[in-house]
Parts: C-alpha cells; sequence; structure tokens
C-alpha cells in the first residue's frame, strides 16, 4: 500500500536536512548509492526490491553503457558530482534511454548532482522541472509513480491566484442562479474552499476529495449536492462518532472541528456543467495558495453597487507589507538579530522570553474584510517564529513540536460587517495556520498538523463603529491595530455613513467634509489613549490634502495627543482582483508615544518603489515639517493682490459658441461680431483651443436686439433658469442675457487653472488682457504684476500647492482660500522683486516662441523646450534666493514654507498649546 503524501512531505524534508551539509562535497563514486537508496525511502520504496544499480545497456554496436539506477518502466537515475554538466548528463541518460526495449521504457529521467535535480517527463515531451535539494518536499508529486500513486495526474504548482477566484465566482454565480443564496450559499462556498486547499496540503490524503467526486458521483451531476453533504458532515464527526458501516472513502476524510462543518445545508442540485466547474477548481494547485485569493475572491463574486458602497477595495500582499513592516515586523527582526549576537549564558534566557512575547502579542482589524492583513501578519508573525525555534534548537532536531510552536491563530482579531467576508477570514486563518505547519515540517523534517482544529481566529461579523472594540479584545491585552478601513468620499456616503461620521465626530465642524476612513482613525485614536497600542491604516490620500487635514487632524494630533510614527506618502493603488479600484493611498501609523525617530516613505512615482528618509517630526500632510494645518482662509496671509473665481456661465451652454458657431452667427449676422469674445476654461487656456461667447455685461440692449441669433439665445437662457430647482437660479431668469456670476477684471490678469495634470512639473499659469473672458474652471488674480506672476509660477509655490492643495485622483485641485491664501510669499529687496519680474518676462518669452505649441505641449515633461526650462529654473533660483535659502528638494522647500507659515499666523494659532512669536507678513 502506498503511504500518504503527509509521510512523504515529511520524509522528504528529512531526507534534504540529512544531505544539505553532505551534498556540497559529495562524490558520485563514493555517495551516489546511498542517496539513492535514501532517495527511494522517502516515496516508501526498498530500492534493492526494484531498481538496479549500474544496469548495463548497449548504446552502441562498439560500445556499452551503465545506467547508474535504472527501475524498469519508471525511472533512469543519473548522479553526477556537484557542479558537473549536468545537461552532459542528461544527453548520455538519453542515449541509454533510446537503447532500451519499448516496453522497459522509464517514465522519466532524472539528473542529480546531489544538490540540483533536473526532471524531465518522458510522457509530456520531455518537460523539465529543475528544483534545489532544499525544494524536493515541494515537488514530491513529481515521483507520484515511484510511490504507487499511478492514477494521480500531476497538477502544474501554479500559485493559486486571481484564476482561482474567478473559478470560485463563477461556481458562485451558477449556485445563484438555480436558486441556491443567501447565508447558505456563502457558508457552501466556504465549506468548498476548506476542502480544495486541504486536497492539496496533507490535511486530507492527498486528492481524496476530487477523487471522490470523480470516482463517486454521477457525470450528470444529479448527486453531487448529497455526496458533498454527507462529506461535510463527516469532516464535522470524530472518529468515535462514526457509524461502523461508514463508507470507507469517506472514513478516510478527518474531523476537523472549529466550527466550520457544523449545521446542516440544504443540499445543492447540480447539473453536469456545475459538476465540471468544481472539477475545474478541484484541478488547480491548491498548496501554494496565496493570501491575496481571499480578497480577489471576495470582489469576484460581489456585485458591483456592494462593491462601490461597500468601498471593498481589496488590499495587495504588497500594500499589507508596506505597513506592517515599519509596524511591528522590521523592529521585531532587529531585536532578533540582537538576541542572536548574545552570549551564550544570557542568549537562550532571552531568546526564549522573546518568543514568549510573540505569543502573547495579539493584533485587531476592525475593518478586516476577508483577513488579508490578518492572513499576512501570521504568516510573517509565524515565520519568525521558525527562526528563533531554528536558533534555540542550534541544529539539534525538533522532536516535541507542540512545545515550540507558541504562535496560535487565536492571537487575531477582526471586525467585518458583511458575514461572507467575515466567515472567509476566519477560514483563511486556518489555511494559514496549516500552510505555515507545512512550513515547520519543510525546515525541521517533522510533520506537523493541527487537526482537527482547536483555535480560531476571533472574527466578529458587525459594525465596527457602532462596535465597542473592546468588547472583542480587551484594550491591555492588544498590541496592534491595522487596516484597510472602506474606501468611501465625503460626496459618495449613504444617510447611515453620514449619520455614523457626524456620531463618531460629535458633531465637530466641518466633518461633513471628512471621508468614510476618518472615522477609524478617530475611533482609533480614542481607543489606544493611556496604552502603548500603535496603529496604523492605508487610507485614501485625501485625508492628508485640502480641507479635511484643518478638520481632522487637530481632533487627532491636538484633542487625542496622536503622533505620526510612520508614513508612506502617495502611491497608487495595485491588487491583482477583478476591477480594481483605481484610487491613490497613503498608509499613516500612529501611537500616543512620541518616539524619537519616525520613518517617512517618499514616492518620485507612484507606481514606483518608495524612498525611506528618517523623520524628527511628521505633520499631517506627511512631511517632516513643523505641525500646521492649513485651514480655508477668506484673505491671502501676506499683502498681496486677492484671488477670485472666473465668470460662471450658468446658461446650459447657450451663451458660449465653439469656433464653427462664431463663425456662421457672423457669416450670417455681421453686426454680432462686437457682443462676441474669445473664452477660456481651464481645458480650452492649457490645450490652446479657446471658445467663444456673447458677452453682454454694459451692452446697448438697443444694439443686440436686432440680433436674431442673440435673442434666441437668450431666451433659451431665461427658459432654462426659469425651470431650475435652484431659487438662486430662477432668480437669474431676470437676467438671461449675462453670466450667472461676473468677476471678470477692467484689467489685465493672471488665470490659474483650477485643475490641471500631476505629471506637470509646473501648472502652466498665464497673463491675460481684459478682453478674453474668463470661465469658472479657473481661478483669476486681478490687478496683479509681474513679480506675482513669477511666484506663483515658481518651484516654491508648486511645492507648496502640491502638499496642501486637493486632488482628484492625482490631479492637482488649486484653490484660493486653501493654496493661494495660505502661501508665505517672501519680502525681497527692490533689486530681488526686479529680478523676479525680469525672469517671470523671460518665461513669458520663451512661450511666446513657439506661437503654434499649447501649454500643454510646453510644460508635457518630455516636450517642454531647453529655452523654457532654463527661464524656469533661472526664476526658481532667484525666488528662493528672495526666501534667503536655496532648497534641493520639494520636502525641504515645504518644511521651511510650514515653518514660514507658523511664524506668520502665531497670533492665530496655537500648535499644541505652544505660542511662537509674530513676524511681520512678507510681500509688496
Amino acid at each position: 500500500m502506498s503511504i500518504s503524501w503527509n509521510e512523504i512531505k515529511t520524509r522528504a524534508a528529512a531526507f534534504a536536512n540529512e544531505w544539505s551539509e553532505k551534498a556540497p562535497v559529495a562524490r558520485e563514486e563514493a555517495d551516489a548509492q546511498t542517496f539513492e537508496n535514501e532517495f527511494f525511502h522517502v516515496f516508501g520504496v526498498e530500492r534493492s526490491k526494484v531498481a538496479i544499480f549500474e544496469q548495463r545497456v548497449k548504446v552502441s554496436e562498439e560500445a556499452d553503457g551503465y545506467i547508474d539506477l535504472f527501475w524498469k518502466g519508471h525511472i533512469i537515475v543519473e548522479m553526477k558530482s556537484p557542479g558537473k554538466d549536468l545537461e552532459k548528463a542528461y544527453r548520455q541518460a538519453k542515449d541509454y534511454a533510446n537503447a532500451l526495449k519499448s516496453a522497459d521504457l522509464p517514465k522519466c529521467i532524472l539528473i542529480c548532482d546531489f544538490q540540483r535535480f533536473r526532471h524531465y517527463d518522458l510522457e509530456e515531451g520531455a518537460k523539465r522541472t529543475d528544483f534545489a535539494l532544499a525544494e524536493l518536499g515541494a515537488h514530491v508529486e513529481l515521483f507520484g509513480d515511484l510511490a504507487g500513486y499511478k492514477d494521480v495526474e500531476y497538477k502544474e504548482q501554479d500559485a493559486v491566484n486571481v484564476e482561482a477566484a474567478e473559478k470560485m465566482g463563477k461556481l458562485h454565480d451558477t449556485l445563484k442562479a438555480i436558486g441556491y443564496s443567501g447565508h447558505q450559499l456563502e457558508v457552501y462556498l466556504v465549506r468548498l474552499l476548506f476542502c480544495l486547499f486541504a486536497d492539496d496540503t496533507g490535511i486530507f490524503e492527498h486528492d481524496a476529495f476530487v477523487k471522490y467526486i470523480l470516482q463517486r458521483t454521477n457525470v450528470d451531476g444529479s448527486d453531487l449536492g448529497l455526496h458533498l453533504e454527507k462529506i461535510f458532515e463527516t469532516l464535522n464527526k470524530p472518529d468515535e462518532g462514526r457509524q461502523t458501516t461508514l463508507d470507507e472513502q469517506l472514513r478516510a476524510f478527518p474531523y476537523v472541528n472549529g466550527g466550520l462543518f457544523e449545521g446542516r445545508l440544504d443540499a445543492a442540485d447540480f447539473d453536469s456543467k456545475m459538476r465540471e466547474s468544481l472539477i475545474e477548481c478541484c484541478a488547480l494547485d491548491w498548496s501554494r495558495i496565496s493570501p491575496a485569493i481571499f480578497g480577489a475572491m471576495f470582489q469576484s463574486v460581489m456585485n458591483a453597487d456592494q462593491r462601490r458602497n461597500l468601498g471593498a477595495h481589496y488590499t495587495s500582499e504588497k500594500n499589507i507589507l508596506k505597513l506592517i513592516h515599519p509596524l511591528f515586523l522590521d523592529e521585531l527582526w532587529a531585536e532578533f538579530d540582537k538576541l542572536k549576537s548574545l552570549k551564550s549564558e544570557v542568549r537562550v534566557a532571552r531568546l526564549n522570553e522573546f518568543h514568549d512575547r510573540l505569543a502573547r502579542l495579539k493584533f485587531l482589524d476592525p475593518a478586516c474584510g476577508c483577513g488579508n492583513f490578518l492572513v499576512i501578519t501570521y504568516r510573517e508573525i509565524r515565520i519568525l517564529e521558525l527562526e528563533v525555534i531554528k536558533e534555540l534548537l542550534g541544529g539539534a532536531r525538533l522532536l516535541d513540536v507542540d512545545h515550540y510552536i507558541k504562535v496560535n491563530v487565536d492571537q487575531f482579531y477582526g471586525i467585518e460587517i458583511e458575514d461572507f467576508p467575515a466567515q472567509i477570514a476566519e477560514v483563511a486563518m486556518w489555511l494559514m495556520d496549516h500552510q505555515m505547519n507545512t512550513l515547520v515540517r519543510d525546515k525541521f523534517g517533522e510533520y506537523y498538523v493541527r487537526i482537527p482544529l482547536r483555535k480560531s481566529a476571533t472574527i466578529l461579523c458587525a459594525n465596527a463603529l457602532t462596535t465597542d472594540w473592546e468588547s472583542v479584545v480587551p484594550k491591555s491585552e492588544l498590541s496592534y491595530i491595522l487596516g484597510n478601513p472602506p474606501f468611501v468620499g465625503a460626496r459618495l456616503m449613504g444617510a447611515e455613513q453620514k449619520a455614523e461620521l457626524n456620531d463618531i465626530f460629535d458633531g465637530l465642524k466641518g466633518c461633513g467634509n471628512l471621508d468614510y476612513v476618518t472615522c477609524w482613525y478617530k475611533k482609533a485614536a480614542i481607543f489606544i489613549k493611556d496604552t502603548d497600542i500603535h496603529v496604523a491604516f492605508v487610507s485614501t490620500n485625501s485625508i492628508c490634502q485640502g480641507e479635511q487635514v484643518p478638520i481632522l487632524w487637530p481632533e487627532l494630533m491636538i484633542k487625542h495627543g496622536m503622533f505620526i510614527d510612520f508614513a508612506h506618502t502617495t502611491f497608487r493603488w495595485r491588487n491583482e482582483a477583478r476591477g480594481q479600484a483605481a484610487v491613490y493611498c497613503v498608509i499613516v501609523g500612529f501611537s500616543i508615544s512620541d518616539s524619537k525617530t519616525k520613518r517617512l516613505f517618499l514616492y518620485s512615482d507612484v507606481d514606483g518603489d518608495p524612498v525611506e528618509i528618517k523623520a524628527s517630526q511628521i505633520n499631517a500632510y506627511l512631511v517632516d515639517a513643523p505641525i500646521v494645518f492649513i485651514d480655508s482662509r477668506r484673505d491671502p496671509i501676506c499683502s498681496i493682490s486677492p484671488m477670485v473665481f472666473g465668470n460662471m456661465p450658468n446658461d446650459g451652454g447657450n451663451l458660449l459658441l465653439t469656433n464653427d458657431e462664431r463663425e456662421e452667427m457672423i457669416a450670417n449676422d455681421q453686426t454680432v461680431v462686437p457682443f462676441i469674445r474669445m473664452f477660456l476654461g481651464a481645458d480650452d487656456f492649457i490645450n490652446n483651443s479657446p471658445r467663444f461667447c456673447i458677452w453682454l455685461k454694459d451692452a446697448n440692449p438697443n444694439a443686440y436686439r436686432k440680433c436674431p441669433s442673440i435673442i434666441e439665445r437668450i431666451r433659451r437662457v431665461k427658459e432654462l433658469r426659469e425651470k431650475s430647482n435652484r431659487a438662486e437660479t430662477r432668480a437669474l431668469a431676470d437676467y438671461p442675457m449675462l453670466f450667472g456670476e461676473i468677476r471678470q477684471p477692467d484689467t489685465g490678469y493672471i488665470l490659474v487653472p483650477r485643475h490641471s495634470s500631476e505629471n506637470r512639473k509646473y501648472i502652466p499659469i498665464g497673463f491675460m488682457p481684459k478682453d478674453v473672458i474668463v470661465g469658472d474652471s479657473n481661478l483669476l488674480i486681478p490687478k496683479a504684476d509681474m513679480f506675482e506672476f513669477g511666484v506663483i509660477t515658481s518651484t516654491m509655490h508648486m511645492a507648496w500647492m502640491r502638499y496642501v492643495c486637493g486632488r482628484l485622483e492625482l490631479r492637482y485641485r488649486y484653490s484660493a482660500s486653501i493654496v493661494y491664501n495660505n502661501f508665505p510669499w517672501p519680502d525681497p529687496s527692490d533689486k530681488q522683486r526686479a529680478d523676479i519680474e525680469a525672469a517671470a518676462q523671460g518665461i513669458l518669452d520663451a512661450r511666446a516662441a513657439f506661437p503654434d505649441s499649447s501649454l500643454a505641449d510646453l510644460y508635457d515633461p518630455d516636450t517642454m523646450p531647453p529655452e523654457l526650462a532654463k527661464a524656469h529654473q533661472k526664476l526658481d533660483r532667484l525666488v528662493e534666493k528672495a526666501y534667503g535659502k536655496s532648497f534641493d528638494s520639494d520636502a525641504e522647500r515645504v518644511a521651511f514654507l510650514f515653518e514660514r507659515y507658523r511664524e506668520l499666523t502665531a497670533d492665530l494659532f496655537t500648535q499644541a498649546g505652544k505660542k511662537k512669536s509674530s513676524k511681520k507678513a512678507g510681500g509688496r
């Protein structure tokens, strides 16, 4: 009888450990036969009974060859000393195989140099698989034929990934379509998921589940549901509780416990296609399951409305690691590395203390979804624990596994509002636990499995915002809070979510402008009071930009005494799930203890990897700079020209004209010419594609009432405004010939687009004549001069804008009240002012040299003319000189400007009870 795959993998790990030190110095002549005998023992085969050493074979009329090891009809093994040419050895073995009788041909050829294995499957066109000695346990199924598993088709060792999620999603959709839905369907899928995993990982005898389906159920699927029900029932019964007449194939399934298979479900009525769908799921290799599967599966079975309403943006493993490394993992590994270097008399005691502390750590994810954060965290802690055990053993054999493995799933807690992902999270922790137990086997050669299940993660299905977190885990026992709360913008929340936010913030002024995720920040800040708990959340980047900062962060940092320990600045959200979310994120780690060294991860490319810098203080804008909160301000803090919105038509498009419409109107009636002006929205300005408008401010009615085309458009504007639901718009119906809001200056002005691409180093800003009508997608500075144009066009102002402005995705959203009115202007000498004005004119001159190019062309990083780039660089140096300092980065510029802002507003702003002396504001 064949030995079990669990036993084979255990033996493989022991074999690899045994030969790991001997292999590098092994010699073909002296060690090959011992190696081969022990290799066959891995598969429960006594080599001397089945295979021959040095089997002679006639390779040609003149020459004989000798096969190192030959088992007729099964395998040729060719051994070489370490470092020898394996390709040459394969050619030699292939010649031997070609010389054999057809009936004696092996199924595979194995080339090995004690350290490297090269397997050729002759039934699959000599398909080659390479692996190292240490990886033998992961590739034992290549040799299923040796172990007697002749009916098992080897499955590719592909990690379970999005394909598995999609297949499970397809099965879900099919079951739902036949009327098997709701809570029952969710539990059903979770049970199937466990069985698929158990089938490939040694919880079940290898392929026991899929074999049962293939061998015992009808091809048309008619009885599959009943058989699955019987499997579930068996998995829920200990051996002593099972009937003596139970079918032997069912009896082979182990008792699982843990409540997973408790409770009877209705049998699902499968058909042939549904049966095939389940078999397709079985055909994947679930032994290398990625925890990402659970989030991806969750999204694959949720409909779009649910996904949007819950803000359920699945977090990839890469993003989870970005959070947990600085939150706790880097510190734990650093401590472990120090302990390893201690002297022998204290080393073991300190390592044991460290190990015990790992087993006491407790983690809470208060928006855990499918449990990805908990699963990855558990994996990483278990990996660290294995290294601790390895150090404690010092090369000795691991005998009592239970004595050494202390970290368990019951150290992990989650809160999830939806039932299905809550169930997935609990099962995911068990599956990861088993995966880590197989790693114990691979490292120490000792089979270890926690079946039946006795401990589980605590996953509460509840609303985290209305639940007392202390009822889930006592704060006195908790170490870390982490996760990815829902991404729902302030304008996208439903009534219930808005009510929850208002309740969490106790009606804080302006809280209606906060994103939903901020509720978790506030609740965590309250929860960790008087504790050493550290917290980190993945969030949309909007909570560290624009109008949300002065609402949220004084509440957290001043009222609740919160410090930011580490942060990742904006990066693009990436995951493997179907329909992945297009959002931009930050990660913020915080606590109530002010650590001396803080870590800041900066991204020059939102799709790239960050650069880490050490920071003395991280403020709400995620800059190493003073703690300031840039609030909305009606007037500039410095003595400069005010900034206002452009003109808002409120006309339904009837007062605006394309160039074709303008030419047609003029062709039909020359008298309209005085009433048509150039009109610029932000896109029109940047892309040099101006539109036109009918501008009748201060126009003589007697002049334009004779223009039928103008009168018709005025009539349509009046009709549109009269039908409006807004009283203010209906009032404008009395003035249908005018724009709804008019702010057109009677002098030249500076135009600033309200929205602009993040890819540009500079927002294109322009000087415009008074006759060009500016639309309300722009801001304008009336009566501005060349000095003001120079300063707001400079890198200093651009750096300020990038850090304090709001964003649309990543596009800049410039505002007068936050960006412009709070900007700390320099206080230049007369010469410095004159130099800046001359350099600003130089930028306009450089643009004018390319009359056929739009500002989009001129400011594209790939096509910006050198003349324009140099003009900007000259201006940037002169503006920095006016501030009395030069800078190497935007982070330095903003840190300086934040300090300057704090000085300018010292009489209005108190930072955590500290007042700074006021200095005179700079400006004109």
